[in-house]
């Protein structure tokens, strides 16, 4: 018979599991340090050897690391998702931003629908924190804090989908917008009629999603980001447009 006595499992690989599973659903993210080892091991009920055996192993497997001094730190596991050469050519070449905004519509779109379907009340709570913050930050001049809870807001629909590859996926090109890769999302905010015009849009893809609204949600972020994507069309043509006006200035004025 195919059967074999169960074993009881070491306190150590309870540990393993637990933390494997965070670092899965994005709830302990790369560079995130971990409590201290006596805080630990009190909150997972295990003996500190248990516990330092199973951070041993996480090391071993590259999901943590440690900081002389300083502690264990949840690793960079998405450091290689792109190689240096790729990002400069991103960085370089207007048609990789034009296929990201295209690839974050067709992505996000899907998640915003999941999550109306799939997400959990403390998912949809979430999403409604990050927006309030949002709306806070809207009324300082500076639009830093803003972009930055812009970010946050989408990948905070994104965790509510409950897709862990589209998680880990998506917050890797969302580290590339943030380095300015692809486009500085602070220029977005710069003008004041266009900071409320992205707040009233993430205003409409937050209420959908309260509602539970699946196709209005991804509806929302659809034209939410047909409209980023416009924007940074027209201000390349405006762009180009006052680099020429400046050629012609000069030349102007050398005759």
């Amino acid at each position: 018979m195919p059967f074999e006595r169960i074993q009881p499992e070491k306190l150590s690989h309870g540990v393993v599991r637990q933390v494997e599973g965070l670092i899965l659903r994005g709830i302990l993210r790369p560079g995130e340090r971990l409590p201290p080892e006596r805080e630990l091991s009190e909150r997972m009920g295990v003996s500190r050897p248990s516990l330092r055996e199973a951070l041993a192993d996480l090391q071993d497997r590259g999901l943590l690391t440690t900081k002389a001094g300083a502690g264990v730190y949840v690793a960079d596991v998405l450091g290689s998702a792109f190689s240096p050469a790729l990002i400069t050519l991103f960085a370089s070449h207007d048609e990789a931003l034009f296929d990201y905004i295209s690839f974050r519509r067709d992505m996000e779109g899907l998640a915003a629908e999941r999550a109306a379907q799939r997400g959990t009340d403390t998912d949809l709570k979430v999403i409604n924190t990050v927006f309030s913050k949002m709306e806070a930050a809207h009324e300082k001049r500076n639009p830093a804090d803003e972009a930055r809870l812009d970010a946050d807001f989408h990948l905070s629909i994104i965790e509510a989908s409950h897709n862990m590859i589209m998680l880990h996926m998506m917050r890797s090109m969302y580290d590339l917008l943030r380095e300015g890769v692809f486009y500085n999302r602070q220029v977005m905010f710069k003008q004041r009629t266009t900071r409320d015009t992205l707040l009233g849009q993430h205003r409409a893809i937050n209420a959908a999603l309260q509602a539970r609204d699946a196709a209005s949600a991804r509806a929302a972020v659809e034209r939410h980001l047909n409209f980023v994507e416009k924007s940074l069309s027209d201000q390349q043509k405006s762009d180009r447009n006052e680099a020429f006006a400046q050629k012609r200035y000069e030349h102007v004025v050398s005759r």
